[in-house]
């Protein structure tokens, strides 16, 4: 029941592999919702721009109108406060990068800071796991603020424009809450019925794929129902979507007596605006489902204790960052963030996955300097086009870039370009040519920097995260020895056992994708699993095991 297989070791050194890399995926589920939100949180400030013949101040309201890219798959509640958090982040950034920008013109120290502060930002961004775009918007705004020449008298100015934006931002991020408040949560109860019927089908099929990404469905709608408030109003919708959370555990830890169709047919109810589905468990089953252990136990690590590992990637990050940016110096290209922004744009939790992003990376930023050629005319005919040309790409931008990350970047590419000119149009072959060299340099330079800067740690995580999934599953074996465990203990020991054979995976998989690491104990990243997931198992028949008042699909009258 493991999506790994048992072997006595890894080589040192994995080979990098083309395939799939360019592949298309199915779009997203809501791939709409970033894209939407992009255009309308930056074309009100770019039009008023317009309007006032000031377009040329159109970097720093694009500061804070990108901030709403982010949190999309968030509760409301938790939407707020993320994007109050990226809001202030950006502007931070932004702030280091006009300061500096003030003080100095010397190109080696703004790009030293711009190293510095992609590091800073790709180290915050993963520890906190604020989500995509993740810190390359951050990192792209902070770079570019640092090359365009300020004064100290500017400098508040151009940040009170960011602000202004920043908050408009987040006004459009929550606009969808008075509309459909539990759009968020029913999503992801959604996906996690979707995952476990798939799971169940294949097993009736024969194939019997691992469980592993129906665990992760269900862990991440877990995290999405508890970040929701547990009394009040809002809880009576917690309460029935985390009922239907429970019913995708069981699929997963009895896959033989599932409905598939069932499964997706609760999801399918869960697309709209209607009642959620009842799954038949007594009204009492709450208190189980709600101990405060089980809360304490859903609760993420300390950030301080998420940034430990998370140092060799922000190593990474800044030296290979710095380096693609005196690389591009010393070319002589005019726009060294660039360089910058494309190293920072690669490193990913393990070497495997940085090569595949920066080869969507090169093939994307190539064949989109091809659409702004194409483009270009057209935007030169006045501002308003210019403009106009902006906000198209930067929706399909958003709207393509969860189908593969090249496919995105061939419209990023083009819109980047275009910005340059909001100040005054530019010779294209000159900016084509820039970002054709800056993009092949900082994706060697700054692929060599990942290779040069290992994590030796990664398999000293992958024993840590087994010691973890196994202590938490002797803890979830003992309360099932138990008659009669206390009410919300074995809720707790089921979701820590499930948070930790998520994690288990997801470090194990990282680990896998670096090079010269040593060997990882593969076979008892295995066996702990198997039981782990056994485990697992056998606590979720105990919660299910239990009378129904009825066993057919209901709704709750609850609405969205």
């Amino acid at each position: 029941m493991s999506s790994a297989t048992p072997t006595s070791g890894t080589s040192p050194v994995r080979r990098l592999s083309l395939a799939g890399v360019l592949r298309l995926r199915r779009p997203s589920e809501i791939w709409f919702k970033p894209a939407l939100s992009s255009v309308a949180a930056v074309a009100p400030p770019n039009l008023l721009l317009l309007a006032l013949g000031r377009l040329d101040l159109a970097m720093y309201t694009m500061a804070g109108s990108l901030c709403a890219l982010y949190a999309h798959n968030r509760p409301y509640a938790a939407r707020a406060r993320t994007l109050a958090w990226v809001v202030l982040g950006m502007i931070g950034g932004l702030a280091v990068a006009l300061l500096t920008a003030s003080l100095t013109r010397n190109a080696v120290v703004l790009v030293t800071v711009g190293a510095l502060l992609a590091a800073v930002q790709k180290t915050l961004c993963d520890a906190t796991r604020v989500g995509p775009p993740g810190n390359v918007v951050l990192t792209f705004i902070s770079s570019a603020a640092l090359f365009v020449p300020q004064t100290l008298g500017q400098v508040p100015g151009h940040l009170a424009l960011a602000a202004a934006a920043g908050v408009w931002a987040w006004l459009v991020g929550m606009a969808p809450a008075p509309v459909r408040p539990h759009g968020p949560e029913r999503r992801a109860t959604a996906q996690a019925l979707n995952a476990a019927a798939a799971y169940a089908a294949s097993h009736a099929t024969g194939e019997d794929h691992a469980p592993a990404a129906g665990y992760a469905a269900v862990q991440a709608a877990w995290q999405t129902l508890l970040a929701l408030p547990s009394t009040g109003t809002r809880a009576t919708t917690r309460h029935a979507l985390e009922r239907l959370v429970v019913r995708a555990e069981v699929a997963l830890a009895a896959p033989a007596d599932t409905d598939p169709e069932r499964l997706r047919t609760w999801a399918h109810a869960l697309r709209g605006g209607g009642r959620i589905p009842r799954t038949g468990d007594a009204p009492g089953d709450r208190d189980e489902l709600l101990g405060v252990d089980a809360e304490l136990a859903a609760r993420p690590a300390p950030l301080w204790q998420r940034l430990g590992p998370l140092a060799p990637i922000a190593a990474r990050t800044a030296l290979g960052c710095a380096l693609a940016g005196y690389a591009s110096l010393a070319l002589g290209i005019g726009r060294p963030y660039w360089a910058l922004v494309t190293a920072a744009a690669l490193y990913q939790a393990n070497l495997t996955l940085t090569w595949s992003r920066a080869v969507q990376r090169v093939v994307g930023n190539l064949a989109g300097v091809l659409v702004f050629a194409a483009i270009a005319p057209l935007a030169h005919l006045g501002q308003a086009l210019l403009v106009l040309c902006c906000l198209a790409l930067n929706f399909g931008a958003e709207a393509l870039i969860t189908r593969n990350y090249w496919l995105g970047s061939v419209c990023v590419t083009p819109m980047a370009l275009l910005v340059t000119e909001f100040a005054g149009y530019q010779a294209p072959g000159d900016l084509m040519t820039e970002r054709a060299v800056d993009t092949l340099v900082g994706a060697l330079v700054g692929f060599l920097a990942a290779v040069v800067v290992t994590n030796r740690r990664a398999g000293n995580r992958v024993e840590q995260a087994v010691a973890a999934a196994d202590r938490a599953r002797e803890r979830a074996a003992r309360l099932l020895a138990e008659p009669a465990p206390a009410p919300g203990a074995l809720e707790a020991a089921r979701r820590g056992l499930a948070a930790a054979l998520t994690d288990l995976r997801a470090t194990a998989d990282g680990a896998a994708g670096e090079w010269w690491g040593r060997a990882l104990p593969q076979e008892r990243v295995v066996l702990a699993e198997r039981s782990g997931h056994r485990t697992l198992a056998e606590a979720v028949r105990r919660q299910a095991a239990r009378p129904d008042r009825d066993a057919g699909t209901r709704t709750e009258d609850v609405r969205p």
